[in-house]
């Protein structure tokens, strides 16, 4: 199968390398044409000009880009020239209902699709050991699966088109409420004086550990927060969300809460940081007590 891949961002870039490891990366297109020329020139692959010519010569896309519109304008530009029983794969993180208008332009041109978000963080992109939650026909499943082998580790259809979104959807839901804990953790930590490298060497293996704790806890010791997931990325996955939830007549506390402290951050300039920044809020919390000592 001879893939092409749009979007070579920070989990695009190295989702599109693993497809080259496994012999499978024919070609790479970026709104950025200069990412894509020097990754093309790297892996002895393409770099077409336009979407529409990806496409012409590709039994399978896949697209990694960062909302909704973004989605539906590379679906728009691959129909066309996508040869029938082609395949899209989209491992985007956005909302169901936009999958299912995709799959339907799709289908209107003889092509297949797959929503295939993913999770596991630029780690998880590095290494080929992402979780990724498809939605879509069984049969086009299985066709696309050396494709999803090649990038993720846990590869599960969740039923039609749309379901590997609400799967992200919950997934992002998760890691609201995780890394809102660790951060409120790790500032109580820090105001109780604690050396904090040696509590997220212990915690670490405790029952209160998680993904988030044990390779974002580091960031807040540092006070530095490289993009791993920016938070007005997370930001724009947590609105999906509360959409989703909306329309069954629920608002989730967790998500508005998180949506909050994320538009403090956004409003102080720190949106493109990973979303472990949410302890530069919570350290705030202690604040008082620093200044009034009892």
């Amino acid at each position: 199968m001879r893939v092409g891949f749009v979007g070579l961002g920070a989990m695009g870039l190295p989702m599109a390398r693993n497809l080259h490891r496994a012999g499978l990366l024919a070609a790479v297109w970026s709104r950025t044409g200069e990412k894509a020329r020097t990754l093309a020139t790297e892996l002895a692959i393409r770099a077409p000009a336009t979407l529409a010519e990806l496409a012409a010569d590709v039994d399978a896309v896949v697209s990694c880009v960062s909302a909704d519109a973004d989605v539906l304008e590379v679906a728009g530009a691959l129909a066309p020239a996508l040869a029938p029983g082609a395949l899209m794969i989209d491992c985007s993180t956005i909302a169901a209902d936009t999958a299912r208008r995709v799959a339907e332009l799709l289908h209107r041109s003889g092509a297949d699709f797959l929503d295939c978000p993913v999770s596991g963080g630029v780690e998880g992109a590095r290494e080929g050991t992402l979780a990724i939650m498809a939605g879509g026909a069984p049969e086009v499943f299985e066709r696309a699966r050396p494709v999803l082998a090649a990038m993720g580790r846990t590869i599960t259809l969740f039923g039609p088109v749309g379901s590997g979104q609400a799967a992200k959807a919950t997934n992002q839901i998760m890691c609201a409420g995780i890394i809102e804990a660790v951060s409120e953790a790790m500032a109580f930590a820090r105001a109780q004086g604690l050396p904090l490298d040696k509590l997220i060497d212990t915690l670490g293996k405790g029952a209160g550990s998680s993904w988030y704790f044990v390779h974002r806890a580091p960031n807040m010791v540092r006070g530095s927060y490289p993009a791993g997931f920016r938070v007005r990325l997370h930001a724009k996955d947590l609105a999906i969300c509360r959409d989703m939830a909306a329309r069954l007549g629920v608002a989730l506390p967790v998500v508005e809460r998180m949506l909050a402290e994320y538009d403090e951050l956004i409003a102080r300039g720190h949106g493109d940081e990973d979303i472990s920044a949410t302890f530069r809020l919570k350290t705030e919390l202690f604040a008082p007590a620093r200044d009034n000592p009892a």
